[in-house]
């Protein structure tokens, strides 16, 4: 058991598109954390500003965020900042997120509809050096090959792959997509015929269709 964990001066920044979700993870947190310091991101953009004028000793990202998407952003993150945990807070299903955001060097993963006093037993977890996926994630871990489920299509996806499928799925345009992961509309397109490709697919229905049914977007 940690003890202490009150008196931590931890610091926590906390990125979620929802003013009233953040709200409620940071009173959760300063419960118990009472001596903790706590900073808040609306999007991508606003977190990398914060990581590179602060030291913080906990990262948690949601997924779907209104300027790129989060497993993306949290590639660039681990590349830039190794040092910095991680902890992913979404409301994204785990057996279809948690091990890719692990094998991109995610800390923990915890789904929002887990209670919310799991919440503060992960950032327990993270803070002190471990990995939070919950009892049921790790025993898909030590079963998958590399740390990375392969029964479903899309797991054979690369991470610039897998956010422009979550991206045409959410309906923005090759424009768009391009914007916002900073790409070409040709390099867009390439990765789309990729994405047709390995999953078996001939349309951009097949994939919307494909993406809602495995709960890939919201």
């Amino acid at each position: 058991m940690i003890k202490n964990n009150k008196l931590w001066p931890v610091r926590i920044l906390i990125t979620d598109d929802h003013a009233i979700t953040r709200l409620g993870i940071r009173q959760l947190l300063q419960e118990a954390f009472p001596r903790g310091e706590f900073g808040e991101a609306g999007d991508v953009a606003g977190t990398m500003r914060e990581i590179a004028s602060g030291s913080w000793d906990l990262l948690i990202l949601d997924v779907s965020l209104p300027d790129r998407d989060g497993l993306d952003a949290l590639r660039e993150i681990k590349d830039r900042y190794p040092r910095l945990p991680v902890l992913i807070y979404s409301v994204h299903p785990e057996d279809q997120f948690a091990l890719r955001a692990i094998h991109l060097g995610a800390a923990g993963y915890l789904a929002k509809e887990r209670a919310p006093e799991e919440l503060a037993n992960a950032v327990r977890t993270v803070v002190t050096g471990g990995t939070y996926i919950t009892a049921a994630m790790a025993t898909c871990v030590r079963q998958a090959p590399n740390g990375l489920a392969t029964q479903q299509p899309h797991e054979q996806l690369s991470t610039r792959e897998f956010a422009v499928l979550r991206l045409i799925a959410a309906g923005l345009s090759g424009k768009a997509i391009a914007a916002q992961l900073n790409l070409s509309q040709k390099t867009v397109s390439t990765y789309r015929s990729r994405i047709l490709a390995k999953l078996n697919f001939v349309t951009t229905a097949d994939l919307v269709q494909y993406a809602l049914a495995h709960q890939l977007v919201t």
